[in-house]
């Protein structure tokens, strides 16, 4: 009995070996990003704070405006697994509640702040000379305003806001002063795209302005916008705990971590719980985001090889046995 080889089997495999297999583009980043062990894990964090945030009233049967007379400053217990407040809230309920409030703040800033520095920085580079010197201008007078200054004014309740919720000025407030950097950045990078032979041919054919931004200049700038989305969710929380922290953030009756944080400063010796409980959760809330922003700036540079290469495997001669 012998082993030959069919040649036509072999130059059959030889032109699969040889075939170029085309695969997204979103599929590899999304490849990439597996690869990353620290941003898995960061993603893994992420998803279990935000899961705890929606579902995590559940696993207490108390809420944060329910009062234990019996158990009045008292730590983590079975009956309070996070103890609880000098005035015998359940701290698992404020957590809860605070938690979700930030990542709320953090997800609309970050997605809106986005959508609104592509938007400006794209139209500012594709209309040019005097609107682009416009809107340049009113940008850099915008960059000059005191942020805290307006967060004050804006949080403090006077005139036809006070009927709002605290957490929704503080919103308006951050997306007023988010999207100024991110908008400079598209704008630099839009105008290098604009001198692409694929953008002129557009504006030559007659293609609407509207629809050459959002199909040529705004995805050639996704990979920029989805980190700067991750930034962003990152800086917004980071903004309500500094100014919650400092009284002109979040105002009571809202929730959170800010507010827990700042009301606990002044009580870490008697009653610690209240302080770091919710500090690290505000260290896994960030230090997830910033896991993920590193792992997705990785995914997204081909030339970087911290996550590895992919392994190739070698292609099997197919082999015919006769007698």
């Amino acid at each position: 009995m012998t082993n030959i080889i069919d040649p036509i089997a072999e130059i059959d495999e030889s032109r699969v070996a040889d075939q170029d297999v085309v695969i997204g583009k979103s599929r590899i980043i999304f490849r990439r990003f597996l690869r990353n062990r620290t941003a898995v894990a960061g993603l893994f964090i992420f998803v279990a704070l935000f899961l705890f945030s929606v579902f995590g009233g559940f696993l207490t049967p108390w809420d944060k405006e329910t009062i234990d007379p019996l158990n009045i400053g008292m730590p983590p217990s079975p009956d309070h697994l996070l103890g609880t407040t000098q005035a015998g809230i359940d701290l698992m309920a404020l957590i809860v509640d605070g938690t979700r409030t930030s990542i709320l703040i953090g997800l609309i800033v970050g997605g809106i702040s986005v959508l609104i520095s592509a938007v400006y920085g794209c139209t500012m580079a594709f209309f040019g000379g005097k609107v682009d010197a416009t809107m340049l201008f009113i940008l850099e007078a915008l960059i000059m305003m005191p942020a805290i200054l307006v967060v004050a004014v804006a949080t403090s309740g006077s005139g036809g806001l006070k009927n709002l919720p605290s957490w929704l000025l503080l919103v308006v407030v951050l997306l007023f002063f988010s999207w100024m950097g991110t908008a400079r950045l598209v704008r630099s990078l839009s105008m290098s795209l604009m001198q692409r032979d694929y953008v002129k041919a557009a504006k030559y054919m007659g293609v609407p302005s509207r629809r050459i931004v959002w199909r040529h200049l705004v995805p050639n700038i996704g990979s920029l916008l989805v980190l700067d989305f991750t930034r962003g969710i990152t800086g917004a929380i980071l903004a309500e705990v500094a100014f919650s922290f400092i009284g002109i953030g979040i105002k009571l009756p809202d929730v959170s971590l800010g507010v827990l944080i700042g009301q606990a400063t002044g009580q870490v010796s008697s009653f610690p719980w209240m302080f770091w409980v919710p500090l690290i959760v505000m260290f896994f809330l960030t230090g997830s985001l910033a896991m993920m922003n590193d792992g997705l700036r990785d995914a997204f540079d081909p030339s970087s090889s911290s996550i590895g290469r992919a392994k190739r495997t070698k292609p099997q001669t197919a082999k015919v046995t006769t007698k």
